[in-house]
């Protein structure tokens, strides 16, 4: 519980093992729940009260420390509500906690992401900014921004004191110190969003290549039903594994050929929507057979995509030798697998993290954008500065330079909470899980 009557309440229900009870704060007392009603004990439990200014919400907040019996919690919640409290709405501790200046916005954004982690990097990445790096870049921003505007509003505002000023490069250059630094962000944003979404990975090919096996393999349990009847998977099949501390999401997919029926003709339909909307697609061959024209057409429609392309049924006599697929795919170099007895299929795990970030060791930075909304505000920043650049190039007024640094810094607060409309908040918050 969390407001002015959170002890008021925590007396009305609560009776103490030992007396008095004087709910010192950040104290455990011992003791029991009752009915007020009644007077029937609810459960046996451990109350402690977390005075205003020091508590989650910076309110007084009252915490019951019940048995985990769902019975239990049941009966306690109810005493409770009877007593005059209410259920709270998603996310509003946290908001609360915003409002009374305990984290700024983008902390509150990181609860939520914390709380729906799914992988170990994604855990990283939402602590950090839980701990305030990403704030403390954008606050380091601001202020840079910031000294320069007080400069130029005083030229503007006191042109008879004579104030004497940097000259426009050195203050373009200023400008440009601190839109490179925006630039820095922005190009960590899609490592960002991967540590946080998960790898999206869609296995595509012509039936019967081993899709459905590879998945099963790739998840270690039987997901996907397997025949050798071509054309089993209509629908697509979508399950998650962890790599390297990354959520990746796999997609067994339709064998794509010439439809032979309307439901078919949708299952392939669907395959090329959840590769439009892939990060990676592997794509699968059969190596005990030949490469066809099959194949080569849905290669035709991979052009766009980042693609692994991975040889199957590497137990079997091959027929696809590795200078027919480098010269069929322009040079690319397959992996050869065998979904059937898992030889190369750790290296393809590997293979996929590698290919959404280029080559590169993956690194969890403190100040790591990963969330579309920062990235907007971010994106928007950037642009006011340039036309300030621009203003100071054209050698404008500089009340059109400070004007477009007060758009920049707007921007920049949304980030934070200091410019954020109610709106936007409410958006923000409905999509935590209640209470929290």
């Amino acid at each position: 519980m969390s407001g002015p009557k959170a002890e008021e309440v925590g007396r009305l229900l609560f009776r103490p093992g030992k007396r008095p009870c004087p709910f010192a704060t950040h104290h455990f007392y011992h003791g029991d729940i009752l009915s007020r009603e009644s007077g029937a004990v609810l459960d046996e439990a451990l109350v402690v009260l977390m005075r205003a200014p020091r508590s989650y919400t910076g309110e007084d907040t009252l915490e019951i420390h019940c048995h985990g019996s769902p019975a239990v919690l049941r009966a306690v919640l109810e005493e409770v509500l009877k007593a005059g409290a209410r259920l709270a709405e998603p996310g509003e501790f946290t908001r609360r906690a915003f409002l009374n200046g305990r984290m700024d916005l983008s902390q509150a954004e990181a609860v939520a992401d914390l709380v729906g982690a799914r992988a170990a990097k994604a855990r990283e990445v939402a602590l950090a900014q839980l701990k305030g790096g990403l704030a403390k870049k954008v606050k380091e921003i601001r202020a840079a921004l910031e000294e320069q505007l007080a400069m130029l509003e005083a030229a503007v505002d006191f042109p008879e004191e004579n104030i004497e000023t940097e000259p426009p490069s050195e203050t373009a250059g200023k400008i440009d110190a601190v839109a490179g630094e925006i630039a820095r962000l922005l190009a960590g944003y899609e490592e960002g969003r991967l540590y946080r979404e998960g790898v999206r990975v869609v296995i595509a090919g012509r039936p019967n290549v081993g899709k459905s096996s590879l998945l099963n393999r790739l998840l270690g349990e039987e997901r996907a039903i397997v025949t050798p009847i071509p054309g089993t998977t209509r629908d697509f099949i979508e399950e998650e594994i962890q790599v390297g501390g990354v959520a990746v999401r796999l997609a067994d997919t339709a064998g794509i050929r010439e439809a032979e029926d309307a439901i078919e003709e949708e299952g392939i339909s669907r395959v090329w929507e959840r590769v439009a909307r892939a990060d990676v697609v592997v794509f699968l061959l059969d190596g005990s057979a030949g490469i066809s024209a099959g194949d080569l057409r849905i290669l035709g429609g991979l052009k766009e995509k980042k693609v692994i392309v991975a040889v199957n049924k590497s137990d079997l006599p091959q027929r696809l030798g590795r200078a027919d697929v480098e010269r069929a795919l322009s040079g690319s170099r397959p992996l050869r697998i065998s979904a059937k007895f898992g030889s190369g299929i750790e290296e393809l795990k590997k293979l996929i993290l590698e290919t959404v970030l280029g080559g590169e060791e993956m690194e969890c930075r403190e100040e790591l954008l990963c969330n579309a909304r920062h990235k907007d505000a971010f994106e928007r920043a950037a642009e006011f500065l340039a036309q300030a650049g621009e203003s100071l190039a054209s050698g404008l007024s500089p009340e059109f330079v400070a004007q477009d640094i007060r758009d920049a810094l707007q921007s920049l607060g949304e980030i934070t909470g200091e410019t954020t409309s109610e709106d936007i908040l409410d958006r923000i918050f409905a999509s935590f899980c209640v209470g929290k």
